[in-house]
């Protein structure tokens, strides 16, 4: 590893040079600077985060907020939080995870100190407890979700209300009049989990607009509570032909626990989703799904905290439009 002495060695100056070169606590010559600085590119020296934040009076530290709450399906979480990182890392920015629920204290206390130049939220509430500090925050922050109210904040994320609507359009263009939704897990629609209540907004007004009857369904992430919904819904609607898959865990053992009943998939039952693509792919049967974009919205979270630290305006909302591949899971309804 590079010190700061092998670079006062490599440039003729003393340590002490260097670190004011950094710094900028004292004046030194253009042109010791400009060695200094060939050095340091030269040996490759990667100053401390100390010393960096005294030269810019920045960290080059991002906050990424994601409180591990019951009910959250991580693999989809770490989706986001990898291309945040990666991408702040191409901008010379490391990454501060805070994973527990902490609300506005947390918060406060990050933002109190200089440990972080801005902030990215994740988890997002319709009416979040945290939206009264972030706007009086003097540190830029972007929200990768939609609280109810969004005025003033700058908030990113896919167009779950829209991806919602196209799952049911597509059920409906197959012929498919009787519907469901299996949905997050009941303590995600207790909190008012944004995106999840941008599903059920979508999945209601689509049913809604073409006249079919549906129900929905929150279910736990295992594969028992995945049978008993299966039961459930059969018990109550007799007729279905076409479901809606919004939870990531459940995904599989739902499809095996409506074959086990007698539904086969899409010859009896067609199966939507949204989820990742992956996990769309892998299924027995692929499952035709809405793709979550997590590295795309990680991507350009990210760039829009950039060009707020610069001090450029962005825009205030970002709603990535929802993108359907059809797979070997739905298929025209039988007619009698």
């Amino acid at each position: 590893m590079v010190k700061i002495t092998d670079v006062a060695r490599h440039a003729g100056v003393s340590p002490s040079t260097v670190s004011y070169a950094l710094s900028g606590k004292r004046p030194i010559s253009e042109e010791t600077r400009q060695r200094v600085e060939a050095s340091i590119r030269e040996l490759g020296y990667r100053p401390h985060a100390g010393a960096r934040a005294l030269a810019s009076s920045r960290s080059n530290v991002l906050a990424l907020v994601v409180p591990l709450r019951t009910g959250i399906h991580v693999p989809v979480v770490m989706q986001f939080a990898v291309s945040v990182v990666t991408t702040a890392r191409r901008h010379d920015h490391d990454v501060l995870l805070l994973t527990q629920e902490e609300g506005e204290e947390g918060l406060r206390r990050v933002a109190d100190t200089a440990l972080v130049d801005a902030l990215i939220l994740m988890d997002v509430q319709l009416d979040d407890p945290r939206l009264p500090l972030l706007r009086s925050l003097d540190r830029p922050s972007v929200m990768i979700g939609f609280p109810a109210e969004a005025e003033g904040l700058t908030c990113i994320d896919l167009d779950f209300k829209a991806a919602g609507e196209l799952c049911v359009e597509h059920l409906a263009q197959l012929g498919h009049r009787v519907v469901a939704l299996v949905g997050s897990p009941p303590e995600v629609y207790v909190r008012q989990t944004a995106f999840a209540q941008r599903v059920v907004q979508g999945f209601t007004a689509a049913t809604d607009r073409n006249g079919l009857a549906s129900t929905v369904h929150p279910c736990e992430a295992a594969p028992a509570a995945a049978r008993r919904v299966a039961e459930q819904l059969l018990r109550e609607q007799p007729a279905l032909t076409g479901v809606v898959v919004h939870n990531e865990a459940v995904l599989e053992p739902l499809i095996d626990a409506f074959e086990q009943l007698g539904l086969r998939v899409p010859g009896d039952l067609s199966v939507t989703a949204i989820c990742p693509d992956e996990l769309a792919e892998s299924l027995r049967v692929p499952v035709t799904s809405i793709a979550l974009p997590s590295a795309e919205v990680g991507e350009r979270a990210v760039e829009l905290l950039m060009r707020k630290l610069a001090g450029d305006a962005v825009p205030e909302a970002t709603l990535l439009p929802p993108r359907l591949t059809r797979r070997a899971s739905t298929a025209p309804r039988d007619t009698p």
